[in-house]
């Protein structure tokens, strides 16, 4: 498992890795935070993700919300895997918004 910011200067990345649950939580949580701090877009990478429980599903349209409501844009950046969507869609929770890049 592994949580990882990359901060650029028309954005950040957060790129979760393997079984990403409660354990991390915290740690997902202070790189959302770093994230929409800095400057730009905040895209999640999602590709190399085999589990997300609902504490992280719920941290990540947490973090949504603060995007949307500083306008800030945010999404998922790459594939989403099969099973994260079934896993979103059993949580009654839709899927993680696609994050445009901008001139698209």
């Amino acid at each position: 498992m592994g949580i990882a910011l990359e901060e650029s200067e028309t954005g950040s990345t957060v790129r979760l890795d393997g079984g990403i649950d409660i354990g991390c939580a915290a740690e997902l949580k202070t790189k959302l935070v770093q994230a929409l701090a800095a400057a730009g877009a905040v895209a999640i990478s999602v590709e190399a993700v085999t589990y997300l429980d609902v504490t992280a599903m719920q941290l990540l349209w947490a973090a949504e919300r603060k995007a949307h409501q500083a306008g800030t844009g945010f999404g998922v950046a790459g594939e989403v895997p099969e099973a994260l969507r079934a896993a979103l869609a059993e949580a009654g929770l839709p899927p993680l918004p696609v994050l445009i890049p901008a001139g698209c």
